[in-house]
Parts: structure tokens; C-alpha cells; sequence
């Protein structure tokens, strides 16, 4: 279940490769450790059923949404901006910045709390969500979520980083640049994605 909800390289992952680019392949894992600490909360409340959670998350949607798509925005106009230059020398001179990658991730990826419905559909696909439901069974899966997910994120930053050192700052300089409109772009779609539904929805 961790790793089907972390494979999908959406902002979260693209920030991971790009981060490990610059900074590292621990500056990666432990960005993608913010993740998955995340979405193992996610599971937690798929898992034990969180009810109240679950519908204020329904019920403020669309403000969630906007939040996040606006948070994806942002951070895709810092990096796109972000000179490699700059950045390998503030990382020479503070290369303790890991809490500061595992922090941003871990809100990042809780600007999209819908992956709780992700882990409801695997839950019960797996029969671990029953009425006489076992404690000890779900919180050894979600042990499970967190390891599959940290195993994705290991591999990925210990991937890219195979080809960190062929990177020269020119190409760094252009990595930034795509990476940040890429993030740009996916907030942008989940931002029309929110207008639409408003829209949409208030046709008769």
C-alpha cells in the first residue's frame, strides 16, 4: 500500500529527484521520509476509520484543494527561480538542512488529504477494514505503509543519485527550471480542477 501510494511521481516526487540533484541522495530520502510519514497518518485514519475526520475533509473539499494547489504553485515558482549556484553554497555552509526537507514534504504531501480515500479502496480491497476489525493487524499494516513507502523513496533517491555527479550547474540551473514549471503546472491543473468542480457543480 506504501509504495502504490508513493510510486505516482506527482509534486512530491518531482521534488525528491530534483532535491536529490542538488543537494544529495539523504537530502532525497529524507524528503521523501516527510511523505511517507504523511501518507502512513493517512492510512491511519483510513485504516481505524476516522469518521470526523473524514467528513470535514468532504466538507471543506474544495478550500483544501485550493490550499494545496496554491502551495504547489508556490513551491514550483521558488524552485524555478532557485539559482544552483546559490544554493550549493548556502548548502556547503548549513548542510544540516534534512529536518528542514523532511518538514516540507510532510506538508506538502498533507496538502492533499484525498489520499485517504486511497488507503479506505486498499484497505478494504485487502480486508483489513471489517467490522470486528483487529487493531493489532491494522497497525502492523500501517507499519507496512510506512516501510513500503520508505523503500520507494530510498530507491528513488539512491537512482537518481547514480547520475547526481554527471550533472554540471548549467544543467542544474535548467533542472530547476523544469522541474519548478512542472510543479507550477500540476498546481495550476488542481487549481482548474477546483474551479471546474465549483462550477460544474453549481449548474443545474
Amino acid at each position: 500500500m506504501g509504495l502504490a501510494a508513493s510510486i505516482p511521481l506527482g509534486p512530491v516526487g518531482v521534488v525528491c529527484v530534483q532535491r536529490t540533484i542538488n543537494k544529495g541522495r539523504i537530502s532525497g530520502f529524507f524528503s521523501g521520509l516527510g511523505a511517507a510519514t504523511t501518507d502512513t497518518i493517512f492510512a491511519a485514519i483510513g485504516g481505524f476509520s476516522l469518521t470526523f475526520i473524514i467528513g470535514f475533509i468532504e466538507a471543506k473539499q474544495q478550500i483544501i484543494e485550493l490550499a494545496g494547489g496554491i502551495i504547489i504553485i508556490l513551491l514550483g515558482l521558488r524552485t524555478f527561480y532557485t539559482n544552483p549556484v546559490t544554493q550549493l553554497k548556502r548548502h556547503k555552509k548549513k548542510p544540516n538542512t534534512l529536518v528542514e526537507d523532511f518538514i516540507s514534504m510532510f506538508l506538502l504531501t498533507g496538502a492533499n488529504p484525498f489520499t485517504i480515500f486511497l488507503f479506505i479502496a486498499l484497505f478494504a480491497a485487502l480486508g483489513i477494514v471489517t467490522k470486528n476489525q483487529n487493531l493489532l493487524f491494522t497497525a502492523t499494516a500501517l507499519v507496512g505503509v510506512f516501510l513500503g513507502a520508505s523503500l520507494w523513496w530510498f530507491t528513488l533517491s539512491s537512482l537518481v543519485n547514480l547520475f547526481r555527479h554527471k550533472f554540471r550547474l548549467k544543467q542544474l540551473w535548467w533542472m530547476n527550471k523544469i522541474t519548478g514549471s512542472i510543479i507550477f503546472i500540476l498546481g495550476i491543473i488542481a487549481i482548474v480542477g477546483v474551479v471546474n468542480k465549483a462550477w460544474f457543480g453549481q449548474l443545474p
